[in-house]
């Protein structure tokens, strides 16, 4: 069976994006399942259901400029070196605010059930409990009672984000 990656420059492709060989590897796996006609290209016209699929969430604002960016000969066809460099903006890019704030909001909704506009400490105390498991019933109060500053006994969305962003800072 001839070799699957034969015909990739590593090297220029590493040069352009900075990713690893084995990462090429990885997008030239998901290149040749995307790549039903077996073209040795994708359609830009799949391009948001490419992107969707590997977990990316372009909008149609991003994809418009993507495309511009990545298929530079406007053939309206992507080559497997222009669907890397476009993989590697997603994967090194870090995820902006807006995004952030959208994802964040998404997670909020999935907690406040009824649609309030906050989280209840009770359904915080099972959240935290789950998380940061395993915890004492103190250490437990202890958070929440840091995390509910207005002692209002629950938290809002803005309370809510503050929470997440902080906690990966290590302090």
């Amino acid at each position: 069976m001839s070799d699957p990656y034969g015909d990739i420059d590593f090297d220029e492709i590493t040069e352009n994006t900075g990713l690893a060989p084995d990462e090429i590897k990885c997008l030239k796996v998901c290149f040749d399942l995307f790549d039903t006609k077996k073209v040795e290209f994708l359609s830009a016209d799949d391009l948001g259901e490419i992107m969707r699929a590997m977990g990316f969430r372009p909008t149609e604002e991003e994809l418009k400029e993507l495309l511009l960016e990545i298929d530079e000969d406007g053939s309206g066809e992507i080559e497997f070196g222009e669907f890397s460099q476009l993989c590697a903006t997603f994967l090194v890019e870090d995820p902006d605010m807006e995004t952030m704030k959208r994802e964040l909001k998404d997670a909020f909704r999935i907690y406040d059930k009824e649609g309030l506009g906050y989280i209840t400490t009770e359904t915080l105390r099972g959240l935290i409990g789950e998380l940061l498991a395993p915890l004492t019933e103190e250490e437990l109060e202890g958070i929440l009672e840091e995390l509910d500053e207005d002692g209002s006994g629950s938290m809002d969305f803005d309370e809510f984000c503050e929470m997440m962003m902080t906690k990966s800072d290590g302090d």
